[in-house]
């Protein structure tokens, strides 16, 4: 932390050296590169469509194409926006996750003494409706989450999973749902909840009261005998109830979790269900790369996992020690599965250091755009704008802004998950016309004024439903507060608010 210049020169100088005879680094001339200026010059800045060609090499059967280590797995992902990406995946980039993890983990360990002791829920990604890659001379995907740990790593991290990752193959949202609740109903000891956005938590906790007296009736009775009866457990939960999710488990030590951006909303919610117990808000982590690590209350850049560039607003590129305080750039990084100079299209903002390595928070995905008329809103100025709309409201469990067609007029719509008064666009109306080409379009009327959709129940769930259909898992869905898609009202178990000063009769209608 104290050294991060040195410790990222020479993680850049091993990828070189080591990759010299790629297919990548002979069309770069890898054998001249001297320095990092000559770096720069030589491997432009690139997107994931650049590096398609070179996976789909990869994806054939040829070797030492981006790397010279073997490629053992191609990762689906995808952009918040994009369709689905294979991400390669190596023996080196599993040493780099780790030299990130390990520390994370023991610093949790630290920060709540007694977690690591005891068993953990890690969630795992459903695999519903999963489509496979053909004809692919490498393995696509993992059979498990805690692959990527690999190894003793791996074997160690399943020997204390609450939830094994076999709930995982469940054949419905509900069927995975209810087994996952079984597991860590049984689990009493439980001292650690990971998971990736805060409301798959909630979402799982609320499908407690309608299968409450099954999961009891499993637990007393060992469900034909696939588990040991647990009776005196049982008789414990019943007294508790199925809402008083904090007294199910007297040993949690900690929920970890995405806390920036728009996942704020989510980890309120978490707040208020598990008061007494400390949530971590997790770091930037994509299939891609480990940007970020929870390390000594701050969020430092993981520097000793890859090598790491930083693009600012005025489009010039700055190196880890080059970063300054409560400045925006956006991620650029280098690692070592071959993505080379690589665009994760994530901004952050620097709050801090630790040592000499600047702490980093998330923004938003810089690639998200809502663009139909030349209004050009962009995620970042989204999120700060809600939030700073609905900072009187009562909090909403879900809020996202979205393009809308309302009766042939074209506007932007808040659909939103809570008690928020109408009144809430006027003040979100003159916010968002602060984007010079927002208020361009409204003076146009190319765009009507914002309207407030409410949502009932489920926001989020319809939400992450419709990115899976999209083809994304759900474990990929990511919090971003504005979508460039619209027909969101046909998601949403809801209605439109009146705008203010409307009779509600004239312009609210009932969606499903």
């Amino acid at each position: 932390m104290h050294e991060p210049e040195a410790v990222q020169q020479q993680k850049l100088r091993t990828y070189l050296e080591c990759n010299i005879h790629t297919a990548f680094g002979k069309a770069h001339n890898f054998d001249a590169i001297r320095n990092y200026g000559e770096f720069i010059r030589r491997v432009p800045m690139a997107d994931f469509e650049s590096f398609e060609p070179w996976i789909s090499r990869i994806h054939h059967g040829e070797s030492k194409v981006l790397t010279r280590e073997p490629v053992t797995h191609l990762v689906p992902t995808s952009g918040s926006m994009g369709a689905r990406k294979l991400i390669p995946f190596t023996g080196g980039l599993q040493h780099e996750f780790n030299a990130a993890i390990g520390p994370w983990l023991v610093d949790l360990q630290k920060q709540s003494p007694g977690i690591i002791g005891g068993p953990a829920y890690w969630s795992v990604t459903p695999s519903l409706n999963e489509t496979s890659v053909q004809d692919s001379a490498v393995p696509v995907g993992f059979d498990a989450d805690t692959a990527y740990l690999g190894g003793a790593r791996r074997r160690l991290a399943e020997a204390v999973m609450a939830v094994p990752s076999s709930v995982q193959h469940a054949e419905s949202v509900e069927a995975f749902r209810y087994e996952t609740l079984l597991h860590l109903l049984r689990c009493r000891e439980l001292r650690l909840i990971s998971v990736w956005h805060p409301s798959f938590l909630t979402l799982l906790l609320d499908a407690l009261p309608e299968c409450w007296e099954g999961l009891l009736n499993d637990i007393a009775n060992g469900r034909n005998g696939s588990f040991a009866p647990m009776h005196g457990r049982s008789v414990e939960l019943r007294a508790v109830g199925p809402r008083d999710v904090a007294l199910f488990w007297p040993k949690l030590r900690a929920i970890s979790c995405w806390g920036d951006g728009h996942a704020e909303i989510g980890v309120a919610e978490l707040r208020s269900r598990f008061p007494d117990t400390p949530i971590q808000r997790k770091g930037l982590l994509a299939t891609e790369a480990v940007v970020t690590i929870p390390f000594c209350r701050r969020h430092p850049v993981a520097v000793r996992s890859h090598f790491f560039e930083f693009l600012d607003d005025a489009g010039r590129i700055r190196l880890v020690s080059e970063l300054r305080e409560s400045e925006d750039y956006e991620i650029i990084v280098t690692t070592g599965a071959g993505l080379w100079r690589y665009r994760l299209q994530d901004r952050v903002r620097v709050t801090g250091f630790v040592g000499k390595t600047p702490s980093l928070q998330f923004l938003g995905r810089g690639g998200n755009i809502s663009d139909r008329f030349g209004e050009k809103l962009s995620e970042t100025f989204v999120t700060r704008v809600v939030r700073e709309a609905l900072a009187t409201q009562p909090l909403p469990r879900f809020a996202l802004l979205a393009p809308d067609d309302i009766e042939a007029e074209y506007g932007y719509t808040l659909y939103v998950e809570g008690e928020v008064q109408p009144e809430v666009t006027i003040q979100l109306d003159a916010m968002l016309r602060k984007n010079p080409h927002y208020d361009w379009c409204r003076e146009l009327g190319q765009l009507q004024a914002p309207r407030l959709f409410r949502i009932r129940t489920g926001g989020f769930e319809a939400f992450a439903l419709r990115e899976c259909a999209n083809g994304r898992r759900l474990g990929e869905v990511k919090p971003y507060s504005l979508s460039g898609r619209a027909g969101w009202s046909q998601c949403f178990q809801g209605d439109y608010a009146p705008l203010p000063g409307e009779h509600p009769l004239t312009t609210s209608r009932e969606v499903r």
